[in-house]
C-alpha cells in the first residue's frame, strides 16, 4: 500500500527560469519529521523552466509531480491555476503554496508549521511574514508582509480585515480546507485571498513571527507588474468585490460588516496604488493613512505637490514606492 506524504507543496510557475531551481533546492532542503510531495504547474513557459523542472523530477521522480503545460492556461481564463490543476492531487493532511520564483529561507518552515497546526487542533491555517527581496541583494520594506509584530491565535473574522498582506507562501494548512472549494474561490483574481476567507469560515489560524519565506517584488513576471495601471487596477477592485459579494451568499451573511470594511479598505489601497490624491485623502479614509510611518506620509505628500522633486529623490537615492 502506498503511503501518503505527509506533506504536499504546491508550486505555480510561468517563466521563471532563474528562480525555480532555488525554489525546489529549499523545498528539498527542508528539515522535519514528516514526507512530502512537491505538485507543480508550469504554465506553457518559454524561457527554459520547463527544461529545468524536467532535470528536478529526473533527480526526484518520487517526490516531484510536474504539470508541464504547452498551451497557457491563464490567458484561457483559468485563473486560480493551483486550485484548478494542484488541490485535486494534493494528497497530504497538510497543504502549503508557493510561486516559483520565492524560496523558503529556513529548513525548518514546514516543521514549525505542521507543529504549529497539531498543536492547536482549532486552527485550519498557519502563516508567518515574509522578507521582500526588489532584487538578489537589495531588500525592501520590512514590515510589508508582517501583519503583525508577535506570534499569537487569530479568530475567524480577524484574517478577513489587516492591514499589511500575507504572503502566499506563507500559507500552510490543513488539506480539508481545500476538498471542497467554493465559488468565491475561482471568482477571487488572486490566489491567496481566498484561502484566507476559506479559513476564516472553517476556524483559527496561527500567526509565526519569524520570516520563513522571501517573496521577490517588482519582478517582470509578478503580480505587480502585470496588474498596472488605472484598467487593471480597477478591474482588480471589480472583481474582488464580486468575490466578497459571493463569500457573504456562501456564508450567509457572517462577517458582513468585516467584509464592508475590507472592501473600503481595498478601495483606498488601489486609490493609493493610482495615487488617486483626491480619494486617498477622503475623510473616512484617515484612519489608513495613519496606519502609514510618518515617513511614508510625508513622502506621499511630497509626491503629490513636488513630484518632480519625488522622482528626482528616487532616481538619486534609489527610492521604492511602498505602496
Amino acid at each position: 500500500m502506498e503511503e501518503k506524504p505527509l506533506i504536499s507543496v504546491c508550486i505555480v510557475t510561468y517563466r521563471h527560469k532563474d528562480y525555480i531551481g532555488k525554489c525546489l533546492d529549499s523545498i528539498l532542503s527542508q528539515k522535519g519529521n514528516f514526507s512530502l510531495e512537491i505538485l507543480l504547474h508550469d504554465d506553457a513557459s518559454t524561457d527554459g523552466s520547463q527544461e529545468i523542472i524536467r532535470s528536478y523530477q529526473e533527480k526526484y521522480p518520487e517526490i516531484l509531480f510536474p504539470i508541464l503545460q504547452t498551451e497557457n492556461q491563464y490567458s484561457q481564463g483559468k485563473r486560480n491555476i493551483t486550485g484548478i490543476f494542484n488541490f485535486p492531487r494534493a494528497k497530504g493532511e497538510f497543504v502549503t503554496v508557493i510561486d516559483g520564483d520565492d524560496f523558503y529561507l529556513r529548513e525548518d518552515k514546514l516543521e514549525r508549521q505542521m507543529e504549529a497546526l497539531q498543536r492547536e487542533e482549532e486552527a485550519v491555517l498557519c502563516f508567518h511574514p515574509a522578507k521582500i527581496l526588489l532584487s538578489d541583494v537589495r531588500e525592501g520594506p520590512k514590515d510589508l508582509l508582517r501583519p503583525y509584530s508577535e506570534g499569537k491565535i487569530l479568530e475567524g473574522r480577524e484574517l478577513l480585515n489587516h492591514p499589511k498582506g500575507i504572503a502566499f507562501s506563507s500559507m500552510f494548512f490543513r488539506r480539508s480546507l481545500i476538498e471542497k472549494l467554493p465559488d468565491f474561490y475561482y471568482a477571487c483574481p488572486v490566489g491567496d485571498r481566498p484561502i484566507e476567507l476559506m479559513a476564516a469560515l472553517a476556524g483559527k489560524a496561527v500567526y509565526l513571527p519569524e520570516e520563513y519565506t522571501a517573496y521577490r517584488f517588482h519582478l517582470q513576471s509578478s503580480w505587480t507588474e502585470r496588474e498596472k495601471g488605472r484598467q487593471q487596477q480597477e478591474k482588480y477592485l471589480s472583481e474582488m468585490k464580486h468575490c466578497y459579494k459571493l463569500f457573504l451568499e456562501e456564508s450567509r451573511g457572517k462577517y458582513r460588516s468585516e467584509v464592508e470594511e475590507t472592501v473600503k479598505r481595498l478601495s483606498f489601497s488601489v486609490a493609493l496604488n493610482l495615487r488617486d490624491f483626491s480619494e486617498i485623502y477622503r475623510k473616512d479614509y484617515r484612519a489608513y493613512l495613519q496606519e502609514m510611518s510618518f515617513r511614508e506620509r510625508v513622502l506621499l505628500r511630497l509626491e503629490q505637490y513636488c513630484p518632480k522633486f519625488y522622482r528626482f529623490l528616487q532616481k538619486s537615492f534609489g527610492m521604492e514606492r511602498k505602496y
